[in-house]
């Protein structure tokens, strides 16, 4: 697999041990968009081999993978990470006005009044908050600036988004950063 295909896969789910004697599985979703997971949906593995739902009962975090009927044969594949594509992801899942995907915000420069502070390094979760890990400018850090920081991804500090030209607008940002 090449490298330039491989940083384009977004891990979203881990499939846990088996549930009952049908081969059922547990599945631990690491996505904002559980309806991924449908009948039919097929994933990439770390296991080299892609994989087709043929059941998915997010109620109760389980699925069934088509083909698989037993207990061994499932067991196979406890420990599965699935992936998807960016692509897949923009066709399947469906934002909100003022949501993004991660990977689009990752790689955006980040501005306040005009200023270039950094780079999107990559969004966090902590608790309930998104916060974009912002690796700052070359310049800010020779004067003594901390060579990365979290803004919260919201009001008021959230000004405007721009994904197509890689911008974000921020304000309070620089605040933050001076107290890093």
């Amino acid at each position: 697999m090449s490298k330039q295909f491989k940083e384009q896969l977004l891990h979203i789910a881990t499939i846990g041990k088996t549930v009952g004697i049908h081969g059922d599985m547990k599945l631990h979703t690491d996505t904002d968009f559980p309806e991924q997971f449908q009948n039919g949906a097929t994933f990439f593995t770390n296991l080299k081999k892609d994989i087709t739902l043929s059941e998915v009962n997010l109620e109760r975090g389980t699925i069934k993978i088509a083909g698989i009927n037993s207990i061994e044969d499932a067991k196979k594949y406890t420990n599965a990470k699935l992936f998807t594509t960016r692509e897949e992801t923009r066709k399947n899942c469906h934002l909100e006005d003022g949501e993004y995907f991660w990977f689009d915000l990752e790689d955006c420069e980040v501005y306040e009044d005009g200023k270039l502070l950094g780079i999107v390094n990559e969004v966090e979760r902590i608790s309930i908050s998104n916060y974009l890990n912002v690796k700052t400018d070359d310049i800010l850090v020779k004067t003594g600036s901390a060579k990365s920081f979290l803004i919260p991804f919201q009001e008021p500090f959230k000004v405007n988004v721009d994904i197509d030209k890689k911008i974000i607008t921020v304000k309070g940002a620089m605040d933050i950063l001076e107290a890093s």
